[in-house]
């Protein structure tokens, strides 16, 4: 059994708008759809004419993008024809013979600079610490405070205390003890020659005792600070002047003692000592007369010998060990006496107290900060202070460092731009291995403004490591080639370098000098060689 399948006619829906236009054209084929529809053969018109409707609607409604797509592949086609016919072209012309490559000799001054950033600011800037240790109770500040910008030189009043001075002095060892007669070491030995430094005999400067030439040193200290000698805690006149009566009452037991020894130590009178020649003589006529006149001799003979004891017994030396100890016992209280005196003079000499002295390196200061205030109590720093003088501090690396040298004149440019000279004052290393080198460059005097202008501010310093002495010839360090004696000569072109390997060229031996910025300073030896000439740095 047979049956015959059934295509069905699809119709796309057509726009109101374009529905008159596609009627014309399609009449036909819709006539002939509408009267058999079960026929196969005539359906298919029916369904390609919905397509080509279609594709229609999708071209007009997108006419601008089709246009451009068209033109994009149109160029595209016509850039590869055009590029494939360009390169063929290339590929069939003959490449050119390179050329020597040449830099012209240069003349005029050559030098080698070394260039680094540095901040403009005062040198050395430290804080100020007070001791306040010797004070009973609140160490409160009375007065002589400063201001900011005021400059501290020696003998300089930094801050009154308890209304007492604190005296600027030249020296780099902080004060930490109070400074009296008899004391020695390294800070008395800075004291005496920071007093000697503004014009004050401080004694021996070789020696680091505190002396009695010290203490009148500090006396003057203190005259010309204006303020009085602290008063001294270990002594006073009334001490001094107890000591003096001591000594002078030692001084009179020794008077008595001696008067003593004198009296027990003196011999028998001239007339004691002749009437006992008297009474031997006498007894010995007697023994005589008695032996003589057959009187009693024996009696005679004992008178004779009590007359000799008594005669002996008064010429013979005293024992004086008693007052001969009592007056040794008046010297030694004399000497007791006497240094007694001498601690209490010494008690009372003038003497520094470490509260009342600040010592300072590289015076004149400068006063940046102050902390405290007229009533306030001193606690920590008082101040910061730092170098008069401005001070640029900058770093460089470790090669550029290597060619630098303290002394060495820079130059920097001031907010007008003018150029303005320093030198380098100090080169430190860094601290850690190939680290940056500090450099530290005092410029030439400046005025109030520009100090204003450029504190805090960075600058550029330019340092001349290496310069000619006026105009020279140079040319590139590429140049230079060397001869068969290790000589350093330069190619010179004579014709023109695009002839390459054909062009004529003249060698010339030179000598060279500094070398800076990729040039060498050259002077013949051997040959001319002139401005402007050319000369091969590579081919």
């Amino acid at each position: 059994m047979t049956t015959e399948d059934e295509t069905p006619t699809t119709r796309v829906p057509v726009d109101p708008a374009d529905e008159d236009a596609a009627t014309a054209q399609l009449s036909g084929l819709v006539d002939d759809a509408e009267t058999d529809d079960t026929d196969p053969d005539k359906a298919e018109p029916v369904a390609d004419t919905s397509r080509v409707s279609g594709w229609g609607r999708v071209l007009r409604g997108n006419r601008t993008l089709w246009i451009v797509a068209l033109v994009a592949i149109v160029c595209l086609v016509a850039g590869l024809a055009i590029g494939r016919f360009l390169m063929s072209d290339a590929s069939s012309a003959d490449a050119p013979e390179p050329g020597l490559v040449t830099a012209p000799v240069d003349f005029g001054p050559l030098s080698n600079d070394v260039t680094l950033r540095a901040d403009v600011g005062y040198a050395d800037a430290v804080e100020v610490k007070l001791d306040t240790s010797a004070f009973a109770g609140a160490a409160v500040v009375t007065g002589q405070v400063p201001e900011v910008g005021a400059t501290f030189k020696s003998l300089s009043i930094a801050l009154e205390v308890v209304g007492r001075p604190v005296i600027v002095l030249p020296g780099d060892l902080p004060s930490y003890r109070s400074l009296r007669y008899g004391v020695s070491g390294p800070d008395v030995l800075q004291l005496k020659q920071a007093l000697s430094s503004v014009g004050i005999e401080a004694g021996d400067l070789k020696s680091n005792v505190f002396d009695d030439a010290t203490a009148a040193a500090v006396g003057q200290l203190y005259a010309e600070a204006g303020y009085p000698v602290p008063a001294s805690e270990e002594g006073s006149a009334e001490n001094v002047r107890a000591a003096e009566e001591g000594v002078r009452a030692a001084k009179a037991g020794v008077t008595d003692a001696e008067s003593a020894l004198r009296e027990a130590g003196a011999g028998p009178s001239a007339v004691e000592s002749y009437q006992a020649d008297v009474n031997v003589a006498a007894a010995e006529r007697a023994l005589a007369d008695a032996k003589a006149t057959s009187g009693d001799v024996q009696q005679a003979k004992w008178d004779l010998q009590t007359a000799q004891l008594e005669r002996d017994q008064l010429r013979k030396t005293k024992d004086t060990s008693a007052q001969q100890s009592g007056l040794d016992s008046a010297r030694a209280q004399v000497t007791s006496a006497n240094e007694a005196l001498e601690d209490a003079r010494h008690a009372v000499l003038p003497y520094l107290p470490a509260s009342e002295v600040l010592y300072l390196t590289e015076l004149p200061r400068r006063v940046d900060d102050v902390t405290v205030e007229r009533g306030s109590v001193l606690e920590g720093s008082a101040m910061t202070v730092s170098g008069a003088t401005v001070r640029l501090t900058g770093a460089a690396a470790e090669a550029d460092a290597g060619l630098l040298e303290v002394g060495a004149e820079a130059t920097f440019d001031l907010p007008d731009g003018t150029a303005h000279r320093a030198v380098i004052a100090e080169l430190e290393p860094g601290k850690e291995t190939n680290s940056r080198w500090e450099v530290l460059l005092d410029p030439d005097p400046l005025t109030a403004e520009q100090v204003t202008q450029l504190q805090g501010n960075n600058v550029r310093i330019k340092i001349a490591v290496g310069a000619t002495d006026g105009d020279v010839l140079s040319v590139p360090l590429a140049a230079l080639t060397a001869g068969p004696g290790g000589d350093s000569r330069v190619e010179v072109v004579e014709s023109d370098p695009r002839e390459g390997e054909e062009a004529e060229t003249r060698l010339v031996v030179v000598e060279t000098g500094l070398a800076a910025k990729g040039a060498v300073e050259v002077i013949p030896v051997d040959g001319e060689l002139e401005e402007n000439d050319l000369v091969v740095v590579g081919r």
